[in-house]
């Protein structure tokens, strides 16, 4: 992965949680350890490329952890690290914020 040079360290803070899908993906693991085909199904409309190339840009980055049981057939298991557990705050802001938007926009969510 080419290396990205940011301005600011609110960018590489965007960077990690900007997206369809990794604000989901690190919601889902803050709550509990997943498996990947567990984790799949929780997150609807993800495809396995999508979720495969998050999880490894959140592993490389040091947010999550990725354990591998020496077992047949393979057992890997995705669970949030204390770095990736100070993201937690923001992503339950974030709800509450979209909640209230929603409430006094009277959108259908």
């Amino acid at each position: 992965m080419d290396k990205i040079e940011y301005e600011c360290p609110f960018e590489i803070a965007l960077e990690l949680v900007s997206g369809k899908w990794k604000g989901l993906i690190l919601w889902n693991l803050s709550e509990k350890v997943y498996r990947y085909s567990d984790l799949k199904r929780e997150i609807n409309g993800i495809t396995q490329k999508m979720l495969t190339q998050n999880l490894r840009l959140f592993e490389q980055k040091g947010i999550i952890s990725r354990k591998v049981y020496p077992q047949i057939p393979p057992k890997v298991e995705y669970s949030i690290t204390k770095l990736g557990k100070k993201v937690q705050p923001i992503l339950y802001m974030l709800q509450e914020w979209g909640r209230e938007i929603a409430s006094t926009n009277d959108a259908k969510y």
